[in-house]
């Protein structure tokens, strides 16, 4: 028979409140489940414009969608589920997942939307992202 034996506040050993509290203290940090497919990403910061690297395998260019306002990115997707041809398909395995994915960041500087250019290539979405530059503006001299 297994024994469950739980600290007490009399063992030579001191008890300490703090071990017992430690994981409530812990700061929360949310993280999808299993089943909701994820969009990994570097985000590189440059003089005049930011690199993003996602890696999104397994769906067509034409169903990622690249969304900027202002300083925001927001990138989304469609994981679809394959159609077998044969009915009395039997699953072996089934780790892949499906659904929709998304990911949403905001970056330190504006980007110039008519500058930025999207690549898609072997299942990596690589997004150029220029910094807005607004014109300068000389100051009048009032004479």
């Amino acid at each position: 028979m297994n024994t469950t034996r739980l600290p007490s506040l009399f063992a030579p050993e001191p008890f300490v409140f703090d071990d017992a509290f430690r994981s409530f203290m812990r700061p929360f940090r949310w993280e999808p489940t299993p089943d909701t497919p994820q969009i990994p990403m570097d985000v590189v910061e440059m003089d005049d414009a930011y690199i993003v690297s996602a890696v999104i395998p397994g769906v067509s260019k034409e169903d990622i969608h690249v969304e900027i306002d202002g300083r925001q990115v927001m990138i989304t997707t469609e994981y679809k589920k394959p159609v077998y041809e044969k009915k009395d398909v039997r699953f072996l395995r089934g780790e892949l997942t499906y659904g929709f994915a998304s990911r949403v960041f905001t970056l330190g500087f504006e980007i110039d939307r008519t500058k930025a250019i999207a690549k898609y290539v072997d299942g990596v979405l690589t997004l150029k992202l220029p910094k807005f530059v607004a014109a300068h503006v000389d100051a009048l001299v009032v004479q």
